[in-house]
């Protein structure tokens, strides 16, 4: 979840290394080491919205490539976006990492297309990765999505199942097609689940520049109105604003689902955990190791690699204690799943 700088600082130390978004250095695809000829100094991921420390989908990243790094013995950076940044400055940043000589470069959320489609024409010899995008037809670019939307189903089932008071609600960051998958698996599943639970729907902003994924007050104030108006459970894809939905749900002593990264593990949200009944996740991790992974063994490839519940790309996180003594509702989430893989039950991507 996501999109354009981090507006409130999380506060994480991190081995990654801030670049300038008005990086020194041309954009030529000739100068020295610029088609990646040179030696590969490992991966590079340039953040999204929120940027480290969003507790969600940049951090989720960032273990993939920490993991990838520590395994495979190579060098690792990361970048952060800065506030009203344009589609140059993305290129710039991407291009002087491809400069740099890191391979695989990735571009970590949606924003990323226009520079990484660019960017990647000029450096052929470059593996890019895009998170969240599947837009970009090259050889040397491969587009990795999820089936968020059947992750977001098996919330809405448990949302459903958790509610006693049969009202729970839903929190977007930005008013997306992306948030929109989100949005829609979850009210199918709880819809699917109790025809008589109501849900509260609020997208937080209607372009990511407004703050919709970096401004945990306004997921905070947006919670806490649902929770006002009787909902007892609250999903939020939102993320850093997220930590908000999941700050308001603890204070009032209700549930709220995470997004992405199985957020009751997330240390910066350790003293609200006992209130994060599951997370809808999806292993961006994953797809950072697997790309970095295919580069070192000379075998990577261009297009789509989508992952969904057959895959275990996407998933509902069980960590929470109290989840599993839930047996009923573990039981109608865990055939949910089952119904989703075979086919049985179709899940939206739109409302």
């Amino acid at each position: 979840m996501r999109r354009v700088s981090r507006i409130a600082a999380a506060g994480v130390a991190t081995a990654a290394l801030a670049v300038s978004a008005t990086a020194c250095g041309g954009t030529s695809s000739d100068a020295a080491g610029s088609k990646g000829d040179g030696k590969n100094k490992g991966v590079a991921i340039a953040y999204d919205v929120g940027g480290k420390g969003d507790q969600s989908f940049n951090d989720a990243a960032t273990a993939g490539m920490d993991k990838v790094a520590k395994d495979l013995k190579i060098g690792k950076k990361a970048v952060e976006p800065t506030d009203g940044e344009s589609d140059a400055d993305k290129a710039q940043r991407l291009t002087e990492l491809a400069k740099q000589g890191y391979n695989p470069v990735i571009g970590i959320g949606y924003a990323y297309a226009p520079a990484v489609k660019e960017v990647a024409a000029k450096f052929p010899k470059v593996t890019f990765g895009i998170v969240d995008d599947a837009t970009i037809k090259a050889d040397n670019v491969s587009d990795l999505v999820f089936n968020e939307e059947q992750s977001s189903y098996l919330a809405g089932v448990a949302a459903a199942k958790a509610s006693k008071k049969k009202s729970v609600g839903f929190i977007g960051g930005v008013n997306n097609n992306l948030i929109r998958k989100f949005e829609a698996g979850f009210v199918q599943g709880v819809k699917d689940t109790d025809k008589s639970v109501k849900i509260k729907r609020q997208m937080l902003t209607e372009k990511a520049e407004d703050g919709g994924f970096s401004s945990p007050d306004k997921g905070k104030e947006a919670a806490s109105g649902q929770i006002e108006g009787g909902a007892d459970v609250v999903y939020h894809a939102a993320g850093l604003s997220g930590q908000g939905v999941i700050e308001a749900a603890a204070a009032e002593k209700v549930w709220a689902i995470g997004v992405d990264s199985d957020q009751y593990k997330q240390k910066a949200l350790a003293k609200y955990k006992k209130y994060i009944l599951t997370s809808a996740t999806k292993d961006v991790a994953g797809a950072v190791y697997n790309l970095t992974k295919s580069v070192q063994d000379d075998n990577a490839k261009g297009g789509v690699v989508r992952a969904d519940l057959a895959s275990g790309g996407v998933a509902l996180a069980d960590s929470n204690p109290e989840f599993k003594k839930m047996k009923d509702l573990q039981a109608a989430v865990k055939k949910a799943e089952q119904d989703i893989k075979s086919g049985k039950i179709k899940v939206k991507t739109t409302l």
